[in-house]
């Protein structure tokens, strides 16, 4: 038998069971599950009205908005394939993705018109299929946002005079069909795009949901971008289908972020360590009423035991996870083991199994190092128009992460480090997100980024790059000393830099491909 159920049933069926609730709150302003839905629709009329179906690619260039959520669940209704592109890419990264996914279609912020401009005559988008929408984003005195061009339709007057019934797609959506393909950071050649069912997404949100044991009465609050895994497949995706309340706004701003946990009674929290860290820098922690939080979800491996001790000063117990693009939401820390089962990533939720394996492809023991492999209905269908390279990555099912690790005695997992960032150093296989870690724990430090470099002696050493707390100052040779009986000498880092600032992803994490190559480049 095949199965039909899409995940744009998610908006229609809530708007059957609680029109008036509140779905999302978008920049302070409410949005009941009937609205949304009602645009939803709106939008997928617009799709079938310009010939999109079932298996066309639509691309989006969008800061957080309601549209995105609108344009996302349309396609699902139709079957056609959404691709959220990070806002943050260069015109030349922008016209790869694109063609890489033969995108038919494209909606993109008036922020971005540049970009989209210098590329949208080596694209395969058609003519008359790119959306022009309004931002809304606050602007500099004396400077506005270009208006619409002659090239592009304008959201409001395609979108918002279409039908608001249900459409009705020429073809129906098997549950195992292409939902998305979500392009990976690119660490090493051009980025991958990692193809989402609808059939995994609805076991994602079913995991989320198990970890979380949220109601349909909880209220999210998270500030992470749509056009990552995190941020509609963890956060947005899991909390509508089970009728929560998202509030929601364009990006991240830490004071924000600790007024809207009072303002809206947040009973559910989601941000990175180095999110945490600016919340933190701001004091507003201590101004706000945090009593109504339930659930907070978030961290990283990188995470320093003493962020969540000051996190949980105030009533606010993180619980680390595992995940990536192409298998998210793996683990969650239950909330009595935080502080028992420190640094650990926890343990695999009900619908993927998790082990560690050694070169061989043998289960290794307990604490002992090896490659962490994942199956389960979350795996990813495979890599968009990468037969060998899905090949490399799912061998009958099970998935290679790449990431190192371990699991104790009672099955909590733990992550030593990904496998492309240990360098040998004398010998010694070195793991540099162990030292990180510790280094993240010393007050004077803001971040921090080991990698592995080329040493006559050694073979390779570390380099490590340091950023400075705000308003303090730090010699080399107090970070030697504060790593002295913490951790062994050979994983010491060799040599120290001081820096502003490292380069982030959208979702806080170090681009260590740029640190490599920033090194590369001045040798």
């Amino acid at each position: 038998m095949t199965v039909h159920w899409d995940v744009g049933y998610i908006t229609r069926k809530r708007a059957d069971m609680r029109p008036d609730k509140t779905a999302i709150i978008f920049e302070d302003q409410p949005i009941t599950y009937k609205a949304l839905n009602d645009g939803v629709n709106q939008w997928a009329h617009l799709f079938l009205e310009k010939g999109i179906r079932k298996g066309d690619r639509i691309a989006v260039v969008l800061l957080n908005c309601v549209e995105f959520l609108e344009a996302f669940f349309a396609a699902a209704k139709l079957g056609a394939i959404f691709v959220p592109l990070n806002w943050r890419l260069a015109p030349p990264e922008l016209e790869y993705q694109l063609n890489d996914c033969g995108a038919r279609m494209l909606l993109f912020h008036d922020s971005f018109l540049a970009n989209v401009d210098a590329i949208r005559s080596a694209v395969q988008v058609e003519e008359d299929k790119f959306v022009y929408l309004k931002s809304g984003s606050p602007t500099m005195p004396g400077f506005e946002l270009p208006g619409c061009p002659d090239w592009a339709g304008e959201c409001e007057a395609l979108v918002n005079h279409r039908p608001v019934t249900e459409p009705d797609p020429p073809e129906p959506v098997e549950f195992n069909a292409p939902l998305s393909i979500l392009y990976t950071s690119g660490t090493t050649g051009n980025p991958k795009g990692a193809i989402l069912s609808h059939e995994q997404t609805y076991f994602k949100n079913f995991q989320i949901a198990a970890f979380t044991g949220a109601s349909s009465d909880a209220v999210m609050v998270a500030q992470v971008p749509l056009f990552h895994s995190g941020g509609l497949f963890i956060v947005a995706t899991p909390c509508l289908c089970g009728g929560m309340t998202m509030v929601m706004r364009r990006g991240f701003d830490p004071n924000q972020f600790a007024e809207d946990i009072e303002k809206y009674r947040a009973t559910n929290i989601f941000a990175m360590t180095t999110m945490w860290r600016m919340i933190l820098e701001t004091g507003k922690l201590d101004e706000i009423d945090a009593s109504s939080v339930q659930t907070v979800a978030g961290g990283g491996e990188r995470t320093p035991p003493s962020l969540f001790e000051e996190l949980s000063k105030r009533g606010l117990h993180m619980q680390q996870g595992f995940g990536q693009t192409e298998c998210s939401a793996m683990t969650n820390v239950p909330k009595e083991d935080v502080f028992r089962k420190m640094g650990s990533i926890g343990k695999p939720g009900f619908f993927v199994d998790l082990w560690v394996a050694r070169e061989d492809g043998t289960r290794a023991d307990p604490h002992e190092i090896g490659e962490i492999l994942a199956k389960g209905p979350t795996v990813m269908s495979g890599y968009w128009n990468l037969p060998e390279k899905t090949a490399e990555a799912i061998t009958d099912g099970v998935l290679r992460t790449g990431d190192l690790g371990y699991v104790d005695e009672e099955g909590f997992f733990y992550i030593v480090d990904r496998a492309k960032d240990m360098y040998r150093s004398g010998g010694e296989n070195v793991y540099p997100a162990e030292v990180e870690k510790i280094l993240a724990g010393n007050p004077k430090i803001s971040n921090v980024a080991i990698i592995g470099v080329p040493d006559d002696k050694w073979g390779e050493a570390g380099l490590a790059f340091v950023v400075p707390a705000q308003g303090e100052t730090i010699s080399e040779e107090e970070i030697r000393e504060f790593l002295k009986d913490k951790v062994a000498k050979f994983k010491h880092p060799k040599m120290i830099e001081f820096v502003e600032h490292l380069p982030l992803t959208a979702t806080m994490k170090i681009k260590k491909a740029q640190l490599k190559q920033m090194y590369s480049d001045r040798r």
